[in-house]
């Protein structure tokens, strides 16, 4: 049970001295937030290793809708929606949920979400079960596993040193 009306303790006169002012805390001298945008220099902080160090991932995300070309060296990933060709001298990565509707001429393409086109030159193209496939192949190797859906020709296994060599790796097409 509260009781009321207890006469409070009796309030000091404190002499009204400022404290000293704490120091401030300066970009320069604290150490950064592994998830923090540095606007200053405009690039992100990252401790985590980045999953290929032989270039730089673009990513368009899963909310946003593109339509045009994308020409380059580094490694693309898309969680959204592009439209047109992709002709890129790293990987492509279509995440689960996103569509790809053009041409692709990459090192690497993995396939998780929809790909509406063809692949050319590619080394390596990998159609995981939940991606779609809607367009020609030819790559020197082409893995589809189980579950996935595709419609169109699959040319693989020519023209590499390893294939001439009876080393090719291949995997079904379904």
């Amino acid at each position: 049970m509260a009781i009321f009306n207890q006469p409070s303790a009796p309030k000091r006169d404190v002499p009204a001295t400022p404290e000293p002012p704490k120091p401030v805390e300066t970009a320069l001298k604290r150490e950064p937030d592994p998830n923090e945008f540095n606007l200053a220099t405009a690039t992100p902080v990252r401790t985590a290793p980045v999953e290929r160090s032989d270039g730089k991932e673009s990513l368009i995300a899963s909310d946003l809708t593109i339509e045009g070309k994308i020409e380059g060296a580094g490694h693309i990933r898309i969680a959204g929606r592009f439209k047109g060709d992709v002709h890129v001298q790293g990987d492509l990565t279509i995440e689960v949920g996103a569509k790809l509707n053009g041409g692709v001429r990459a090192r690497k393409v993995v396939i998780a979400g929809e790909l509406e086109g063809n692949i050319e030159a590619a080394q390596r193209v990998e159609l995981l079960a939940s991606g779609v496939m809607v367009g020609d192949v030819k790559a020197e190797t082409v893995t589809v596993a189980a579950g996935s859906r595709m419609k169109g020709q699959v040319e693989f296994g020519g023209d590499n040193k390893s294939a001439k060599n009876g080393n090719a790796e291949s995997g079904a097409a379904s």
